[in-house]
């Protein structure tokens, strides 16, 4: 179901930070089938008809059967089979058409954290990692919403570090049961999963192991719903095994494989989830200007204030930006699982490889996706003002639930410093060849600058060149602070941090130019003057932001003549020609306020 994009040669993942991307290599939202756009606007009628009308009702869970039966309305409708090949009883989707629905749904609130754990983290380790005989008995019930899964990960003293967890598998003296006993927590749908996927320590191993366990086996208890900030509908508990007896044949995967299942379903959990926070944020943008142009004072709608267009323009664009890049990767995902296919293997094996070789990306977006929602909803609490901050209002759920995804799936911190570690470590395995271009954008700090203009008539020519010195500005600081640092750069992770946030700023203002360019082709230019505009608003940003981190990555390891040198040529590598900024968002803002919702 892919739309085809033009490839030259796949890009690896993390190469786009020493390889230019052309636009007609990547896949932009404006290309999505009609088939496509149907199941989008049914994941919309979705939550309208069966969502919003019960917010506060799912909020306060008084009833306990509400969440698993709306799981059951969005089963018979398929939305929970998306992934899930045809043969098991889904639809078999492309990714990024996975990705469409997690972000249309990502504005359902709880309901979203119900849906993407039961869909993703729940049913996808039994559909990559399990036997034949585990998927057949499994994944057709799982994709039906016939049976309701979650997933047993983290534990009270292993969170981030989840290969320190202490639960245990004992194998029964007949050799037909593993014994699991332990204690996990934070756990999405505990109280009405059916199966449970619980990674556990057999005896004394170093790794964790998988199971899949169902709710029937017994030896199952668990504590009070959690009280929480945000998602208030969503069910999370504590869950206790006490001798829960697992038959032998329910291990998924191989012994002491668990935590590589973990880590490669938590690369797909990374992206969706940051896809569905463009959905939550796409929301709150509608509902905000809505209000904007409703609500009046000193005689007007405040909508005719700049100080509100900043704020409507900043968040449209941020949430334009995010989009590009979230459906750039998907689309490399999807094109890479079709030469793996091609090439003989087998399709779960695929996926997981195609989503291993983009795992730089998943935490990218994960990361940007998060942050830029937490923005967009701190702004629409601002926009209603005295209302946003009232329960009443709608901008104070949209705010509480918005907050856990700074956290889930690897807290962004970890997320940041995993692209930085990813990224090195294809560096010295041979895969991608950082050490080339980085060795050359040092000779070039030591020449005299180029003033050659080149083409600047030509689309976004002097944008691209902005983008490819905020490349050579990573590579430059990054391979200092290797030099500096050598094996003991994990231990500076507030340097790491700011090399990732060089590295998402380069990746998302590259998507976003790369979008505009190739909808220029397809639209002519006089079509895409507020999407233009966008580009450009986000590349200043980006090299604003890029340039502050660039900096304090510098002053945490230079000093003189190397400290004077960097600082030379991050001046160089950050020039971006003169903008009136104030006039582009207030294009930007004018055009959405006049369309009265999210409009791209």
């Amino acid at each position: 179901m892919s739309t085809v994009t033009e490839t030259k040669q796949a890009i690896k993942g993390g190469e786009f930070l020493i390889r230019e991307t052309e636009a007609h290599e990547i896949f932009i939202p404006e290309e999505w089938s009609e088939e496509q756009k149907m199941i989008a606007q049914t994941c919309r009628d979705f939550i309208k008809q069966e969502i919003m009308p019960r917010l506060d009702e799912i909020d306060s869970m008084k009833d306990p059967k509400l969440m698993p039966s709306l799981l059951d309305k969005a089963g018979q409708l398929g939305l929970l089979g998306t992934s899930v090949p045809e043969s098991l009883g889904g639809f078999g989707m492309s990714f990024n058409t996975t990705m469409l629905v997690a972000e249309v749904l990502g504005a359902s609130h709880s309901f979203a954290v119900a849906y993407g754990a039961h869909t993703g983290i729940g049913t996808l380790p039994i559909l990559y990692y399990g036997t034949e005989a585990q998927k057949k008995k499994y994944v057709p019930k799982l994709a039906t919403g016939e049976w309701k899964a979650s997933y047993c990960l983290t534990e009270p003293d292993s969170g981030s570090d989840a290969n320190s967890g202490k639960t245990k598998a004992t194998l029964s003296a007949d050799g037909k049961h593993y014994i699991i006993n332990g204690q996990k927590m934070w756990i999405t749908n505990g109280g009405f999963a059916d199966v449970f996927i619980v990674f556990a320590k057999i005896d004394s191993d170093k790794n964790l192991t998988a199971f899949i366990v169902e709710k029937t086996y017994g030896g199952i208890t668990m504590n009070e719903e959690e009280r929480k900030m945000g998602i208030k509908g969503s069910s999370t508990r504590q869950i206790f095994f006490n001798d829960c007896k697992v038959p032998v044949e329910n291990m998924l995967s191989e012994r002491e494989n668990g935590f590589k299942i973990a880590v490669n379903v938590l690369n797909i959990g990374r992206i969706k989830l940051g896809s569905g926070a463009v959905g939550g944020c796409k929301a709150t943008i509608s509902t905000a200007v809505n209000y904007a142009k409703e609500r009046k004072q000193f005689g007007t709608s405040i909508s005719n204030f700049g100080a509100i267009k900043h704020k409507i323009a900043e968040m449209t664009t941020q949430v334009f930006a995010s989009e590009s890049a979230h459906y750039r990767a998907g689309q490399n995902i999807d094109d890479a699982y079709d030469v793996l296919v091609a090439g003989g293997m087998e399709p779960g094996k695929a996926r997981l490889k195609s989503l291993e070789e983009y795992a730089i990306e998943c935490a990218i977006l994960k990361v940007h996706g998060s942050e830029v929602l937490d923005f967009v909803v701190d702004e629409g609490v601002q926009i209603y003002g005295g209302m946003g901050y009232s329960a009443e209002g709608p901008m104070d759920r949209a705010y509480r639930d918005a907050r856990i995804n700074r956290i889930f799936e690897g807290t962004n911190e970890i997320n940041r410093m995993l692209t930085i570690d990813m990224l090195m470590k294809r560096a010295m395995k041979g895969s991608l060849d950082l050490m080339t271009p980085a060795m050359a954008v040092q000779k070039e700090l030591m020449a005299i600058p180029d003033f050659g203009a080149g083409d600047d008539n030509a689309l976004f020519a002097k944008e691209k060149k902005a983008l490819r010195n905020l490349k050579k500005a990573g590579l430059m600081v990054s391979g200092a602070a290797v030099q500096k640092f050598m094996m003991k750069l994990s231990d500076e992770q507030e340097v790491l941090m700011n090399l990732a946030d060089m590295l998402i700023e380069g990746y998302v203002a590259e998507s976003t130019i790369l979008r505009v360019e190739k909808l220029i082709g397809l639209r002519g230019e006089k079509a895409c003057a507020t999407e233009k505009e966008m580009a450009i608003i986000y590349l200043h940003h980006a090299i604003e932001k890029a340039g502050a981190a660039a900096k304090q990555a510098i002053y945490a390891f230079a000093e003189g003549d190397e400290l004077r040198l960097m600082l030379l040529g991050l001046k160089r590598f950050t020039k971006i020609d003169p903008y009136n900024l104030k006039e582009a968002r207030r294009r930007v803002a004018n055009y959405v306020i006049d369309k009265g919702e999210y409009p791209f």
